[in-house]
């Protein structure tokens, strides 16, 4: 038995039609798998809530408008993404905590129309080990300046496509180099993200007493070329309603070393602290990281 749940998005079953996940479903002319045209989402059900399912679906539909690729509409995905969830808490297991991915590439070449389908899985184990843990990062050049988003929109560098072979391969760089992930750096030396996550970075200031009176959460500037993040724009909002003062960059390594602390962040992992980056530790005070690092982790659990 298989742990994935498919279903497709399909005109005769408005809920979407389930397959079996053990079984090939896409044709070996599918644009998706030849060429990597295509977008998607990735998002996590906690408790049987999907989070952040509305911020999801918008920048699907807005990586998509980048790719002049028609889609389903939003109603539409969530059909399927109930009838999913529905048939993995029946066949697999209860919806504690779940993996959901909504694919779209544009179809069969020649078709003229869009493959589309949702996908329910367990999470992978590290995901939850690397949350609790911490990670280990290097700092890699994306090869592209900040300003490259505007200067080059074919690049697509603001929509979330299927392209992932660089991503893919930065991490097994890392991986092969005793590191658990990356923060790319533009050529003029900004940081950028992570292959799969947002870079966040935290400033403290204390009295006298050695109490935290001020909290200051940045993130790399949203135009620098980089994929604008679901869950930092969240987290923001909630860390903004809890009193925290916020930035967007520009940021540069140094600033990852000054910090008191450094998360990367992402949907499925959640807020995930980086201890070293280059082998350098981050933060001077682990107990003010930690403290910090409860307190967003906080925040983020109660966003919807």
């Amino acid at each position: 038995m298989t742990s994935t749940v498919l279903t497709f998005l399909d005109p005769a079953f408005p809920d979407g039609r389930v397959e079996d996940a053990t079984k090939p479903q896409l044709f070996a002319t599918d644009l998706g798998a030849t060429r990597g045209d295509g977008v998607f989402e990735t998002l996590l059900v906690m408790d049987g809530h999907v989070r952040k399912l509305p911020a999801h679906l918008r920048r699907l539909a807005s990586s998509a408008r980048l790719l002049e690729l028609d889609v389903p509409d939003h109603e539409a995905w969530e059909r399927a993404i109930m009838t999913a969830l529905d048939e993995y808490q029946r066949t697999v297991a209860p919806l504690q905590e779940v993996v959901v991915k909504l694919v779209a590439t544009r179809g069969v070449e020649g078709a003229h129309a869009p493959t589309c389908w949702v996908a329910a899985s367990a999470p992978a184990p590290a995901a939850k080990r690397q949350r609790e843990e911490g990670i280990d990062v290097l700092l890699l050049d994306r090869g592209y300046d900040s300003d490259v988003a505007e200067r080059a929109p074919w690049l697509l560098l603001g929509a979330k496509t299927l392209s992932y072979a660089v991503n893919m391969a930065a991490l097994r760089y890392a991986h092969a180099h005793g590191a658990d992930d990356v923060i790319f750096t533009s050529e003029d030396g900004k940081v950028l993200e992570g292959p799969t996550s947002t870079v966040l970075i935290a400033h403290a200031e204390k009295d006298d007493a050695g109490r935290v009176t001020l909290r200051r959460l940045v993130t790399p500037q949203l135009d620098s070329g980089i994929l604008p993040g679901t869950s930092q724009g969240a987290l923001f909002a909630a860390a903004k309603e809890a009193g925290w003062e916020l930035g967007y960059g520009p940021l540069e390594p140094d600033d990852l070393f000054d910090a008191d602390a450094v998360w990367l962040i992402s949907s499925v992992r959640l807020l995930t602290p980086v201890k070293h980056v280059d082998g350098k530790p981050i933060g001077s005070d682990p107990e003010l990281a930690k403290a910090l690092t409860a307190e967003l982790a906080g925040l983020f659990d109660a966003i919807a």
